[in-house]
């Protein structure tokens, strides 16, 4: 590898920001992880608050094409289901960033969505979308997900079955505005995320080795 032997890119929204956090987003616990693991790690994060599907394959996906990456993560959609964009379009955009991504080279990490019935602010939002539909909505965005990782080959996250323990027995997993994660939140997406950003990193240690 490079003197740079590990370029971390991510993608996504406020949650690859850390809105919320003090300490940052999952993003960066991550990177810190790297870091404390390996020499010579990068990291560029393309993450947006407020960024969609859309928006990513629009805005990230070009700059994350041309930043040489080793691995990749993106966990985008929340802002798409509060904003009503239909699951096949979704999918679409899932399918279009998928194919952007892989044509670097890099392994990619995909997370589905956690359970956002289960937070503060979906609660508050019940007079204009029953909890029953934001869960069918997430369980037809996951279900996308799932099948964009089957037909690209990505490395799926699960974020939705750990959050159906975690979010009803942990008040603090959320920040003061009941929507973004706060340190607590962010530290436990980091931790979902790091067995799979492991398995990517070493797909790309050895694709490099081989081709070196």
């Amino acid at each position: 590898m490079s003197a740079l032997s590990l370029r971390y890119v991510a993608l996504g929204d406020s949650s690859a920001v850390g809105v919320g956090s003090r300490s940052g987003g999952y993003v960066e616990h991550l990177f810190q992880r790297l870091r404390h693991t390996r020499t010579g790690v990068g990291l560029l994060n393309l993450g947006v608050s407020g960024a969609t599907s859309a928006t990513v394959l629009s805005g990230q996906l070009p700059k994350a094409a041309r930043s040489r990456p080793h691995v990749l993560t993106l966990a985008v959609g929340i802002n798409d289901l509060w904003r009503g964009v239909d699951p096949h379009q979704f999918e679409s955009n899932l399918d279009q960033l998928a194919r952007g991504l892989t044509a670097t080279g890099a392994p990619v990490v995909l997370a589905n969505l956690p359970d956002m019935s289960l937070a503060p602010v979906a609660r508050l939002a019940t007079h204009f979308l029953p909890l029953q539909l934001i869960s069918q909505r997430i369980a037809a965005f996951n279900e996308a997900v799932a099948r964009v990782v089957a037909r690209h080959g990505l490395l799926g996250v699960d974020l939705h079955s750990p959050s159906l323990q975690e979010l009803p027995g942990s008040p603090d997993y959320f920040s003061a505005d009941g929507f973004h994660p706060s340190d607590t939140g962010y530290q436990r997406m980091a931790t979902h995320f790091w067995p799979v950003l492991l398995q990517a990193v070493e797909l790309s240690t050895s694709t490099e080795q081989a081709t070196g």
